[in-house]
């Protein structure tokens, strides 16, 4: 047997065993793969041989029919797109491709070059004539800013600012009709300043009053000393008319202080008796009027309330024999809460109320006299527009009241019985009418603003006293307002260096005082 056939069977033998040996021999097992989770907000887990994941690093919108031409930084190998039904591309060169729109919704693209590494990426979104709608808007609503989103097919959502409720109704509406019945806009838009309401409040009330009486008194008296005195009275003022008599003759005064009235008197001698007769006659009649027009400014859901009058003091019993003061408000007062609604309308719930001190209802508690008031008010909820007009509330009273004071039998004899009896007779009307107008209104600039006060001057002495001028003010004289001081013109001046001989002893320190002019003043 030779050297070459003795080493064969060996040979053949260690090939058997040699892919047993190599499985025996340790060896590192690879990583399975695994779907990578990444979460908003946890870092993405990475592991020896894993994929990273790389997100659309852009954005095209893009409307259905139109494309757009993008350069890649360098040249590609490959492109991917998500959904080529919604978008496609179409290369132009190694580094230049065109992407247009197919259909509305949303894809992405990828480029990458021949390394695998990505250069371009872009979430690509399609809708319905976005850029026309962009165009309209900007248009339409200038001063706005909106910015229209695709979300799915037809469905538009409209994100951004504009300057009042009305706009976002407005830009809503631009964008149905422009798209179709079957275009669904979302409107996500808000207001540039928060909205801020005034209300004009004009109350005018007019009331007019008359009233008329009548009576009679009648005095008869003996010329002689022993003579008897006899007397009716039914005027305003009993016993209003009297009589002083000498034995040799009579002398007839007509009482006076006949409240609102008028006496008409006569008097004689009949039968040797002195006879005075008076007629009491009064009328009186009355007009007011009232005007007043309170304006307050809030904030949208916000109560606002104002007051032009005063308090009036109300004594009110506090136990063990003390007393304590409660103040009573009355004048012209205006409390609101207004409500900006989406669509530019303001829902106000409103309270206007006008008062004033009155007689009638007075009452008197332990030497405290205590005034009634005379009040107008109103109270409810109303819906309107902006610069818009309601009268909330209206009163139109017309009252009578007649009445007759008699002496009973002797008052109901004909002609005669007019001397036993008196009559008054009162009649008030009244119309008042309460008319509410709310604005949108916005902060102006101060010199926008014309006051009551601008250009009132005080007189001097020279004026006061020999000019009897109350003001030495002009009609169109501005008030005085603050001014930003001038800059000034000299170079500052460098601060005083000390010298080794001036250096302060141990324990002080040594100040530079840098003299500055003022930034503001009032002159």
């Amino acid at each position: 047997m030779t050297m070459n056939s003795r080493l064969t069977p060996l040979l053949l033998v260690a090939a058997a065993l040699a892919p047993s040996v190599a499985d025996a021999a340790p060896r590192k097992a690879p990583l399975a793969k695994r779907p990578q989770v990444i979460h908003g907000n946890q870092p993405a887990l990475s592991y020896a041989g894993s994929a990273s994941v790389s997100r659309p690093s852009g954005e095209v919108v893009l409307a259905i029919g139109r494309g757009q031409l993008v350069t890649l930084p360098a040249a590609m190998k490959d492109i991917f797109v998500a959904d080529d039904k919604i978008a496609d591309v179409q290369v132009k060169a190694n580094n230049q491709l065109y992407v247009f729109g197919r259909a509305s919704g949303e894809t992405t693209i990828y480029a990458s070059n021949g390394g695998g590494q990505v250069i371009w990426s872009a979430t690509v979104r399609v809708g319905s004539n976005i850029e026309s709608v962009d165009q309209m808007l900007k248009v339409a609503m200038p001063d706005s800013k909106i910015a229209v989103s695709t979300l799915a097919s037809n469905t538009l959502l409209l994100t951004g600012t504009v300057r009042a409720p009305e706009d976002a109704a407005e830009a809503q509406r631009l964008v149905s009709a422009l798209l179709g019945k079957d275009a669904n806009v979302i409107t996500r838009l808000k207001t540039a300043t928060p909205l801020q309401v005034n209300l004009q409040v004009r109350i005018a009330e007019v009331s007019r009053s008359l009233t008329k009486t009548l009576g009679t008194n009648l005095t008869a008296i003996s010329a002689s000393s022993s003579g008897v005195q006899f007397g009716m009275s039914r005027g305003s003022n009993q016993g209003a008319v009297t009589t002083s008599s000498s034995t040799s003759s009579a002398a007839y005064t007509a009482a006076s202080n006949l409240t609102n009235m008028t006496a008409i008197s006569l008097g004689g001698k009949l039968l040797g008796v002195d006879l005075l007769g008076s007629l009491d006659i009064g009328e009186q009649l009355g007009l007011v009027t009232t005007l007043a027009q309170p304006n307050l400014t809030a904030l949208s859901g916000e109560t606002g309330e104002f007051l032009a009058g005063g308090e009036f003091p109300i004594p009110m019993s506090s136990g063990l024999g003390t007393v304590s003061i409660e103040y009573k408000k009355y004048g012209v007062s205006l409390s609101y809460t207004p409500t900006v609604l989406a669509d530019g309308r303001i829902s106000l719930r409103v309270r206007p109320e006008v008062s004033e001190l009155s007689t009638e209802g007075a009452v008197s508690l332990n030497g405290y006299s205590i005034p009634g008031l005379t009040m107008r008010r109103a109270e409810t909820s109303v819906e309107l527009g902006s610069g818009q007009s309601l009268m909330i509330a209206g009163l139109l009273s017309n009252k009578a009241n007649n009445t007759i004071q008699k002496l009973p039998g002797a008052g109901d004899i004909p002609v005669l019985g007019s001397l036993f009896k008196s009559t008054s007779f009162v009649r008030g009307e009244t119309e008042l009418v309460i008319v509410i107008t709310p604005y949108l209104v916005r902060p102006v600039n101060d010199g926008d603003i014309k006051l009551p006060t601008d250009g009132l001057l005080q007189p001097d002495d020279i004026q006061r006293t020999y000019g009897n001028m109350q003001s030495a003010g002009k009609s169109g004289l501005g008030r005085p307002v603050p001014q930003v001081a001038p800059a000034s013109t000299d170079a500052p001046k460098p601060p005083t260096k000390v010298s080794a001989a001036d250096a302060p002893v141990a324990g002080q320190r040594a100040v530079a005082v840098e003299t500055q002019s003022p930034g503001f003043s009032l002159n």
